[in-house]
């Protein structure tokens, strides 16, 4: 797989680094112009966000049933095979579903002790703080998505006891192939248990840290439109 082939003729990290950039810039140069629509555009991202946090929570929530499932089969003498495998897989989830939801909230770190000197430098140094951070962002879900593809091609599968029906596969393939492909996966699924197959429990990293690519990357532009960042911590009395 090459790293950064083209899609639609241009290299994918113009499409990744270079669009994204240039669309913060013209944000800021026509941002009096721009306010409605972006108004809009943030109302559907924090939407978003908030949807990948309750989605989190709900993994989160899945650990637990999982532990109290362990319990309720220990004291019945009953084996509950891929229980701790799954829990691992729903712990995941809840980190990576939670990232663009937390970021959003104030809930990551960030040193500030420079943000302290004044208005202006503050504004300019968390952009520039910023703009790092959605290039680093960027990276992380770009091959957090490439690991998906190769753990794919590669029919890596799980080393432990879990198994999952074949057509929970067949349904989350159809989102990772043309439409027209879909009437030859159902054709192929059986009824059959299989151990899971490795890209399915990372499919949550992958959609988190885009999900974080894309708060980051929002968030900059609503700085450079505002003049102040709209993460916002949340006061705990």
């Amino acid at each position: 797989m090459s790293d950064w082939s083209p899609f639609l003729g241009l290299p994918l990290w113009v499409w990744l680094f270079v669009i994204p950039t240039a669309l913060a810039a013209v944000a800021r140069l026509q941002r009096a112009r721009l306010m409605p629509f972006l108004l809009r555009i943030w109302r559907v991202l924090d939407a978003v966000y908030l949807a990948s946090g309750v989605l989190a929570a709900v993994f989160m929530v899945t650990i637990l049933l999982l532990i109290v499932g362990q319990m309720g089969a220990r004291w019945a003498g009953i084996t509950f095979e891929g229980s701790t495998e799954f829990a691992g897989y729903a712990m995941a989830a809840t980190s990576f579903f939670a990232l663009a939801h937390a970021f959003s909230r104030g809930a990551h770190i960030r040193v500030s002790i420079l943000l302290n000197l004044n208005s202006f430098t503050r504004m300019w140094l968390d952009a520039g703080a910023m703009l790092v951070a959605a290039i680093i962002a960027t990276y992380f879900a770009r091959y957090a998505v490439k690991t998906n593809f190769l753990s794919e091609i590669l029919n890596d599968r799980t080393q432990g006891q879990d198994q999952i029906p074949e057509w929970v596969v067949s349904f989350l393939s159809m989102f990772g192939t043309a439409p027209g492909d879909w009437v030859a996966i159902w054709e192929k699924t059986g009824d059959a248990w299989i151990y899971t197959p490795v890209w399915v429990p990372q499919l949550p990293m992958s959609v988190g840290t885009i999900l974080l690519a894309i708060a980051v990357w929002d968030h900059l532009i609503r700085l450079l439109v505002t003049d102040e960042t709209a993460i916002k911590g949340e006061t705990v009395e």
